[in-house]
C-alpha cells in the first residue's frame, strides 16, 4: 500500500477582512423523488433559475442536458458571478444529487439548496456544508 502525503498550508497571517474570500458549500443526495419531475429538463432549469434568485445570486449562464438510457436524467447547471449550482437527476433510480457552492459575501446557499429540495420532495436526503473560506 503507498503511502498518501497531504500538505497543509497555513492561510496568511496578513489577510484582512477586504482580501478575505468567502465559500459557502451546501451539497447533497436526494432519494426517492417523484420520477416525472426528474425527466423535465424545462421544470428543473426553472427550479435552478429561481434558486438563483432566491439565494441573491448573479446568473451568468445557465445550461441544461436530457440524457437517455439506462442511468439517463437531466443536468443543470447555473453559472453565477459567485460560483454554482449544479443538479443532476437519474430518473431509474429516483435519486438526483445538488451542489450549491459560492463564494459571494451576501448569497444564500442554503436558501438555494433548501428551495430546490422542498420543489422535488424528495422521500429522503442527504445535507452536508463546507466552509471553503480562506480565514
Amino acid at each position: 500500500m503507498s503511502e498518501q502525503k497531504i500538505l497543509i498550508q497555513n492561510p496568511s497571517p496578513s489577510i484582512n477582512d477586504e482580501d478575505r474570500i468567502v465559500g459557502k458549500h451546501v451539497f447533497g443526495n436526494l432519494y426517492d423523488i417523484d420520477p416525472q419531475k426528474l425527466t423535465d429538463k424545462e421544470f428543473l432549469e426553472k427550479l435552478v433559475l429561481d434558486a438563483v434568485n432566491i439565494a441573491h445570486m448573479k446568473l451568468v449562464e445557465i445550461k441544461s442536458w436530457y440524457f437517455g438510457g439506462k442511468k439517463g436524467g437531466v443536468s443543470v447547471i447555473a453559472l453565477v458571478e459567485e460560483s454554482h449550482i449544479a443538479l443532476h437527476t437519474w430518473n431509474e433510480y429516483n435519486y438526483a444529487t445538488l451542489d450549491v457552492y459560492t463564494c459571494g459575501e451576501d448569497s444564500d446557499p442554503q436558501s438555494a439548496f433548501n428551495y430546490i429540495v422542498n420543489a422535488l420532495g424528495p422521500k429522503r436526503y442527504q445535507m452536508f456544508y463546507a466552509d471553503r473560506s480562506s480565514k
